[in-house]
């Protein structure tokens, strides 16, 4: 597995990004911004994560992050994520913030085993009003609350 920028069209990496995100209008919202950093096999792209920045001075983003299911649990996602946090402390940052679902439970205990903690909960975060279909279900929780996660940087 190589880790690496991708430079390419992020068209070709729309499929990734639907595997992180249910809703295609915010999808359209953020897939120009920041650094993509993917991870391949051969030529194939396995995995990506997102840099971006935020409105806030010296804290950055992982907006997106994405595995193909046949490569999750092989540390395709750990390897992506120290990547992401290692372009973070070079680009000087003081923080590093993730949102993710309240329902994902395992999403929730990997980005805690990183070093990440739970700074605060956005309720109807996932609705229609935001373009995510109603209903969805994730490990049987309905797909409703974000929950933001931060890493913060020593000096």
């Amino acid at each position: 597995m190589l880790i690496e920028p991708f430079s390419g069209d992020r068209e070709n990496l729309r499929a990734l990004f639907a595997l992180a995100d249910d809703s295609q209008a915010q999808i359209v919202t953020y897939l120009a911004q920041g650094e993509i950093f993917v991870a391949r096999e051969g030529d194939a792209f396995i995995g990506h994560a997102q840099l971006v920045e935020t409105a806030e001075p010296g804290v950055l983003e992982l907006k997106s992050l994405a595995v193909l299911e046949e490569y999750r649990g092989c540390g395709v996602g750990r390897a992506l994520v120290e990547r992401v946090i290692a372009a973070s402390r070079a680009k000087s940052a003081r923080s590093l913030i993730v949102s993710t679902a309240s329902a994902d439970i395992a999403n929730l205990r990997f980005y805690q085993r990183r070093g990440f903690r739970m700074v605060w909960i956005v309720s109807d975060a996932f609705s229609p009003a935001t373009g995510y279909p109603e209903g969805i279900l994730i490990d049987g929780i309905f797909l409703r609350d974000q929950v933001i996660f931060e890493l913060k940087f020593t000096a």
